[in-house]
C-alpha cells in the first residue's frame, strides 16, 4: 500500500473523526464487519475497488486515503479537556515540579536550552535555539485568545483563581494583568536540529515524557544534562497562566507526517467549575474518542492555525517549539525597579535572556578546530508582531571573553604548559577516580579532566574563578580558588571533565555518569546525591572531594608558575595585606591564636536574591578540633543588625558539618574553607539593599 501511516490505525482514526462504527462502513461498502475489523487490525488490506468505496464513505478523495498524510475533516474540532478529579478525594493544589525552580527567564534559559542540546539530532551541526518575546495587545490580542479557545478556558481560571493557594494567587496576578491592561506577552523557544517530540501520545518517548508525565527525563544522549525530568517544568512555571502549547517538527514520522504536531497543556490546581470537579491538568487538542472524549491527543494542524497561535516554525528543519503563554519574569522585576524600568518591560526580558544564555553556554557557542559549536543561540523581541528588538545572537567571546579564548585555543590544540605571555592559555590535567557501581554494574575507572588557565578580562565578571562543566559544555558551577599566592595574577580557569574534555579521552563516558549522578535539579553544583548514595560504592563523594581539591591545585600550580618564584612574596607585605570579609578583631602581632578566625569571604548575589559566599578561615593548628557556629547578619543601616538563616551549609576543606549546623574545625592545620547560601526567606530585606557580615560564633552549650 502507498503512503504514510498504515492503513489499519488511519482508518480506525477516520472512523472515529467520522463518528462511524465498522458495522456502518461495512454496510457502506457492502462487506462484513468482520472484513472492516480485519483491515484496522493489520491482518488485510481491501482492494482497489474497495478503496475507492471506503473514500467515498468516508467523504474523501482517493489520493487521501492512498496517501495518508492527512486526516478527513470529519466532526472533531480541537478544545480543551481537563482531567476529572481523583474519585478517591485526593487533590493537587499545582503542579510541585513547577516549584523546583523559580518564575525566573534566566533559570528558563539554562533549563530550556538545555533540554534542547540534550536532543542535538546532526552531532556535526549546532542546535540553533531562538528566544522570541512577543507582546499581544488590542485587536492582535483578541485573535490570539479566540484561536485559543479562551471561552472554554475562563471558566477553570475563575474557578482555580478564587481558592487561597500558592498557585492561585499568581494566576489572579496574570488574569489581573490581561483585563486591567489588556496585555499579554508570549515568550517562544525554538530549537532546530534537534529530535523534535517523537513517540505517541501515551507511550514511552519523547512526546509522553514531556507533555504527559512528570519526572520522566528520558534522555539517550550519552552526554545529556538533565536526569531528573524536572528541567521542562520551568515552561510551566514562567508562565503566570499556567499554559503552554507546543508545535514540533519530528525526526521521526508519527502517523506518516513530521510536521506542526500540536498539543497544549494547562496547569491549574484542583478545582470546581460549572457543577463538576477537575484535578487541574487539560490538554488542548482532539477527543481521543477511543480512550473517552474526556481524553485529548496532540493534532496535526494546518498552517493558518499554526500562525493565528504565534507558533509558526520558520522551516521544516526537525525541532520543537514551545509558546509560553503570559510569561513572566521574576527575578527582572526585582532588578529593573531599582533602575526604575517598567517590571514587565519586554526589553528587560530580552536583555536577560541574552545574558542568561551567554553566562550559561559561552562554552557550547565556542568552535575551534574542526569542531563546530554545539549550540546557536539568539534572542528577538515583537509587539504586535513588529520588531522592537532586532534578532540578536548572542556571542560567547563577547560573553566571557577570556574563558572563550581558553576553550578555543583547547579545541585548537594552541595551548601551554605555563603563562609566559599575554593571552596565552595554559593546560593541565586532573585525575577523576570515578568509584565502582554497585552490584557490579560498572567497574571504576580512572579519568583526566582538563585545566585551562588564562588572563582575565574585565568582562568576565569576578576573577579568579574556576568554572567546571561536563557533556554539552553547560557551566555545571563556578567558584573561586582557595588559598592563591600572594600578587598571583587576575585569571579565569575552566575545567572540562567527561565529554567536554573530549570523547576518545579515557574514563569519559564513566566519569559523565558519575558527575550527572552527582548533580541536583538544578545542576549547579557536583556533591552527594541520593542517586550517588544508591548507585556508587562507599567513598564516591571523597572522589568529588579529591577531584576538586587536585582542580584548584593544579589552577594554584599554573598561576604560580607565571610568578616565577614569587609566590608568596616577602612577609612584611603578607602582614601588611588587608583582608575582607568580617573577620573581626585581627589577632596581635606576637600574641598566639587560639580560635579560627575569617580570613576572607567571597560573596556574589544569586538569581534567587540570595547571598552565596565562599569563606576562607585561619585556624590556630593546635591538636583539638574546634566546632564554632557560622553566622549571617544583614548590615542594615539602622537598628539591630538581623541574622539570618542558611539555606545550605558545605563543608571545602579541612572542616565538616556537624549536628546543630555547626562546623567542626580540624586539629593540626592552618586553613580551612566552607561555602554557604542565605535563606532568603529570612531575609528581612532584598538583598541588594543591605551589606553582609559574617562571623563564626561559639555555640550555645558547646563546651569547645
Amino acid at each position: 500500500m502507498e503512503g504514510g501511516e498504515e492503513f489499519g490505525p488511519w482508518l480506525g482514526r477516520q472512523l472515529a473523526r467520522a463518528g462511524m462504527s465498522q458495522a456502518d462502513l461495512a454496510a457502506k461498502v457492502g462487506l462484513t464487519r468482520a472484513a472492516v475489523s480485519a483491515w484496522i487490525t493489520g491482518r488485510a488490506v481491501p482492494r482497489e475497488e474497495t478503496m475507492q468505496a471506503i473514500a467515498a464513505a468516508l467523504g474523501a478523495d482517493r489520493a487521501t486515503v492512498h496517501l495518508r498524510t492527512t486526516d478527513i475533516a470529519g466532526s472533531i474540532t480541537t478544545g480543551w479537556y481537563h482531567r476529572p478529579a481523583h474519585e478517591d478525594g485526593g487533590r493537587e493544589f499545582g503542579n510541585a515540579a513547577a516549584f523546583a525552580f523559580d518564575a525566573d527567564v534566566g533559570v528558563l534559559a539554562r533549563e530550556a536550552t538545555q533540554n534542547s542540546l540534550d536532543e542535538r539530532l546532526d552531532a556535526t551541526r549546532p542546535v540553533r535555539v531562538r528566544y522570541t518575546i512577543h507582546e499581544l495587545s488590542g485587536e492582535h490580542l483578541t485573535q490570539f485568545l479566540d484561536a485559543l479557545k479562551w471561552d472554554q478556558l475562563a471558566p477553570h481560571y475563575e474557578a482555580a483563581a478564587a481558592q487561597d493557594q500558592k498557585v492561585s494567587k499568581v494566576l489572579r496576578e496574570g488574569l489581573r494583568e490581561l483585563r486591567e491592561r489588556s496585555r499579554l506577552v508570549l515568550l517562544r523557544v525554538d530549537d532546530y536540529n534537534a529530535t523534535g517530540l517523537i513517540g505517541d501520545d501515551y507511550d514511552d518517548g519523547r512526546f509522553a515524557a514531556v507533555v504527559r508525565r512528570q519526572l520522566d527525563s528520558n534522555k539517550k544522549s550519552q552526554g545529556a544534562g538533565g536526569s531528573y525530568g524536572l528541567g521542562k517544568a520551568t515552561l510551566w512555571a514562567t508562565s503566570r497562566l499556567g499554559l503552554v502549547l507546543i508545535n514540533s517538527t519530528l525526526s521521526e514520522p508519527h502517523e506518516g507526517r513530521t510536521e506542526r504536531r500540536l498539543i497544549g497543556r494547562l496547569d491549574l490546581p484542583w478545582h470546581e467549575a460549572d457543577g463538576k470537579l477537575y484535578a487541574g491538568p487539560a490538554w488542548f487538542g482532539e477527543p481521543d474518542t477511543a480512550r473517552g472524549n474526556e481524553i485529548a491527543r496532540s493534532w496535526w494542524a494546518d498552517e493558518d492555525t499554526v500562525e493565528k497561535l504565534h507558533i509558526t516554525r520558520e522551516n521544516p528543519e526537525p525541532g520543537t517549539s514551545f509558546l509560553i503563554v503570559g510569561a513572566h519574569d521574576v527575578a527582572g522585576k526585582a532588578e529593573d525597579s531599582s533602575h526604575g524600568d517598567d517590571l514587565d518591560s519586554v526589553e528587560s526580558m530580552h536583555r536577560r535572556l541574552v545574558e542568561a544564555l551567554g553566562q550559561n553556554f559561552w562554552a557550547a557557542m565556542t568552535a575551534g578546530g574542526s569542531r563546530s559549536p554545539i549550540l546557536e543561540a539568539s534572542v528577538r523581541t515583537l509587539r504586535n508582531g513588529r520588531v522592537v528588538l532586532e534578532e540578536e545572537r548572542v556571542d560567547p567571546h563577547a560573553a566571557q571573553p577570556s574563558r572563550s579564548r581558553a576553550l578555543q585555543a583547547y579545541l585548537d590544540g594552541e595551548t601551554v604548559d605555563r603563562l609566559t605571555e599575554t593571552g596565552q592559555v595554559a593546560l593541565a590535567r586532573v585525575p577523576l577516580r570515578v568509584p565502582a557501581k554497585r552490584n557490579r554494574a560498572g567497574g571504576a575507572a580512572e579519568h583526566e579532566a582538563v585545566i585551562l588557565v588564562t588572563a582575565a578580562d574585565d568582562n568576565d565578571g569576578k576573577p579568579n574563578q574556576l568554572v567546571a562543566m561536563r557533556g554539552s559544555r553547560m557551566v555545571v558551577r563556578t567558584s573561586r580558588v582557595p588559598d592563591l599566592p600572594l600578587g598571583a595574577i587576575a585569571f579565569q580557569a575552566v575545567l572540562l571533565a567527561g565529554h567536554a574534555a573530549g570523547d576518545d579521552v579515557p574514563g569519559a563516558q564513566q566519569a559523565e555518569e558519575f558527575l550527572r549522578a552527582s548533580e541536583p535539579p538544578e545542576h549547579n553544583k557536583w556533591g552527594p546525591t541520593d542517586e550517588l548514595r544508591a548507585v556508587y560504592v562507599v567513598g564516591a563523594q571523597t572522589r568529588l572531594t579529591e577531584f576538586t581539591r587536585a582542580a584548584n591545585t593544579a589552577v594554584r600550580q599554573l598561576v604560580g608558575r607565571a610568578q616565577e618564584k614569587k609566590k608568596d612574596g616577602p612577609k612584611v607585605l603578607r602582614d601588611l595585606l588587608k583582608l575582607d570579609g568580617g573577620a573581626g578583631a585581627p589577632v596581635p602581632r606576637g600574641v598566639a591564636q587560639t580560635q579560627p578566625t575569617i580570613q576572607s569571604v567571597d560573596a556574589e548575589l544569586e538569581p534567587s536574591g540570595a547571598w552565596s559566599i565562599t569563606v576562607e578561615v585561619k585556624l590556630p593548628g593546635g591538636p583539638d578540633p574546634v566546632a564554632l557556629m557560622p553566622v549571617a547578619k544583614f548590615d542594615v543601616r539602622s537598628g539591630a543588625k538581623p541574622t539570618v538563616g542558611w539555606s545550605r551549609l558545605e563543608a571545602v576543606k579541612n572542616c565538616e558539618v556537624v549536628e546543630g549546623g555547626r562546623l567542626l574545625f580540624a586539629g593540626g592545620e592552618r586553613k580551612a574553607c566552607f561555602t554557604a547560601v542565605t535563606d532568603e526567606a529570612t531575609h528581612p530585606v532584598r538583598a541588594q539593599l543591605a551589606g553582609l557580615i559574617v562571623e563564626l560564633q561559639k555555640a550555645k552549650g558547646a563546651s569547645s
